[in-house]
């Protein structure tokens, strides 16, 4: 009787950012893993090299993350040159080992943008998209009780558009992935997802001049329409939006002018 082998895992070279410090000098550092299982998940494969580096008395990798369910959208790394790695719709947390291969070199960043200041090694700081949906991002009309849904009706078509903005998670990978560092996708899709419902109509205008004048003033780059925005997000959302944003920042800015 024969005993069957045992999966062997991958045997992998990380190059990664260290940087202690927010205005410290940063560098790669390169680490050797072996057998790893194909079956870890990406943050899951960073897990095990730390309490490597802790048992040898080194630092840890400082990384982002939270829910580990591709939902909460902290686990914001670029992976190969690419926001949350080479699988299209997926967050970092919900990639698996199984996409690379035994030898591979795998180049692990933060998000590089001057909006998204590095905190410590692979952390930024994304409270910018914090400010910007605190400039407007919201609906403060106080409506009292819940109304009956029937009393608002929404058509099918707008309510789609709506929940499909709504689904994303303010990873900051449109920002990452845009040549300019953009926050165009983003702040798009939490004007879209308000614009398209009548409870976001009273303070409309407001919400759209205001979210796109703390967007420029964090420092954010300008939209050139290279959709890399789109491709990168792992919420699919669309640049549909981005022409949403420009139609509903152009109508409040007219609405004002006109003193109506």
């Amino acid at each position: 009787m024969t005993t069957p082998h045992a999966h062997r895992g991958l045997n992998l070279t990380l190059k990664i950012w260290r940087q202690p410090g927010p205005n410290a000098r940063g560098e790669f550092r390169t680490y050797e893993m072996q057998n790893v299982s194909t079956d870890m998940s990406f943050l899951e494969m960073l897990d095990v090299l730390n309490e490597q580096l802790i048992a040898k008395g080194e630092e840890p990798v400082a990384f982002d993350y939270d829910c580990r369910e591709g939902i909460c959208g902290m686990c914001s790394l670029m992976i190969n040159g690419q926001a949350h790695g080479p699988d299209r719709a997926t967050t970092t947390c919900q990639l698996h080992m199984r996409r690379f291969s035994d030898g591979d070199t795998i180049v692990i960043e933060p998000w590089r943008a001057s909006a998204f200041p590095v905190i410590r090694d692979l952390a930024v700081d994304r409270s910018a998209f914090d400010r910007i949906i605190t400039a407007g991002g919201y609906v403060s009309v106080n409506t009292g009780n819940a109304q009956d849904a029937n009393c608002l009706p929404v058509g099918r078509d707008r309510q789609e558009k709506s929940m499909a903005a709504a689904a994303c998670i303010g990873c900051g990978a449109c920002v990452a992935a845009c040549k300019n560092a953009s926050a165009m996708l983003f702040v798009s899709a939490k004007v879209s997802q308000l614009a398209l419902l009548p409870q976001g109509v009273p303070e409309r205008a407001r919400r759209v001049t205001r979210m796109v004048a703390q967007m420029d003033k964090e420092g954010f780059g300008g939209c050139t329409n290279t959709y890399e925005c789109e491709a990168a997000c792992p919420a699919e959302v669309s640049v549909t939006n981005i022409a949403r944003l420009n139609r509903e920042y152009l109508r409040a800015v007219v609405v004002s002018e006109e003193g109506v």
